[in-house]
């Protein structure tokens, strides 16, 4: 299955009921795991936009670990998932480690399913 899409499908089960489409931020580039970073589009069942919930994804490998980046695109002041092995939620402008927002468990669920979707056994 296409990277993209399997993106795409994985956002539709963690983040309902919206749908998502996924662009790549270079569309010049391959979409494969070394470097990938790519906007996560969300639509409600009519198909309306809703720009506020679009996620930025970045996806890279570490040694054998994939890791994930996670952060909503136009709200910067919102902090950022990065995931591995564990969530871990930082402030988009320090780096520095913070507690992750209320809503914080689709945003979670997603970085884990992409992951275990992503990572080699």
């Amino acid at each position: 299955m296409d990277l993209l899409v399997l993106i795409a499908k994985a956002a539709d089960v963690c983040l309902k009921p919206y749908s998502h489409a996924v662009v790549p931020a270079d569309p010049s580039a391959p979409a494969d795991l070394e470097d990938l970073t790519v906007r996560i589009e969300c639509r409600d069942a009519e198909g309306a936009r809703h720009c506020d919930r679009d996620l930025d994804l970045e996806i890279y490998r570490s040694g054998d670990e994939i890791n994930l980046m996670l952060a909503w695109r136009d709200q910067p002041e919102r902090p950022m998932l990065w995931q591995g092995r564990h969530p871990v939620w930082m402030n988009g402008d320090t780096g520095v480690r913070c507690q992750g927002p209320e809503d914080a468990a689709p945003l979670e669920a997603l970085g884990r399913r992409l992951r275990s979707l992503l990572q080699p056994d």
